[in-house]
């Protein structure tokens, strides 16, 4: 077995998704639950096909996006994996309905920070093993962390 670490290939201002799936409906029903989550988020969303003619499927409503996705589903290159790539909204807003597609079993990360991928690669194949998800914590929150935080969460609409 060989480990790889594949570094994923974004802007920083790009929220993603990673997640394992099992079938190839996979793509289309993510694409279905984002578009329908709201009319200004744009994505691209890559699955790598592992049985059958194992393609990296495709779709989204941004031809920059899907491009993305297909480039970073490439380098990954482990079965049933997928990555969406979001623009004008942010994970937190579609991840719970990205868990509910009866396809998905697993998310890996959902973030915006940069990304790297531990892909075990086998001679049956690759599989994703975990991810890195920004940098180590340098501390531990203050009392004026923990007011910063609060303020935050409110200036941005996500508490009262």
């Amino acid at each position: 077995m060989e480990l790889v670490s594949v570094l994923i290939d974004k802007p920083p201002d790009l929220n993603l998704i990673l997640g394992q799936s099992h079938f190839i409906k996979t793509v289309e029903d993510l694409h279905e639950v984002l578009v329908g989550s709201s009319p200004h988020l744009r994505f691209g969303i890559a699955f790598c096909e592992s049985s059958g003619p194992r393609l990296v499927r495709r779709s989204g409503n941004d031809p920059e996006l899907v491009e993305l996705a297909v480039k970073n589903a490439q380098a990954i290159g482990a079965g049933h994996s997928f990555i969406v790539f979001l623009r004008d909204g942010f994970r937190v807003n579609v991840l719970n309905q990205v868990k509910q597609v009866p396809e998905v079993c697993r998310i890996y990360c959902a973030t915006a920070n940069p990304v790297e991928v531990i892909v075990a690669e086998t001679h049956g194949g690759r599989g994703i093993l975990g991810v890195v998800d920004g940098g180590a914590p340098l501390g531990v929150e203050s009392d004026a962390d923990a007011a910063d935080r609060h303020d935050l969460l409110r200036r941005i609409g996500y508490k009262l």
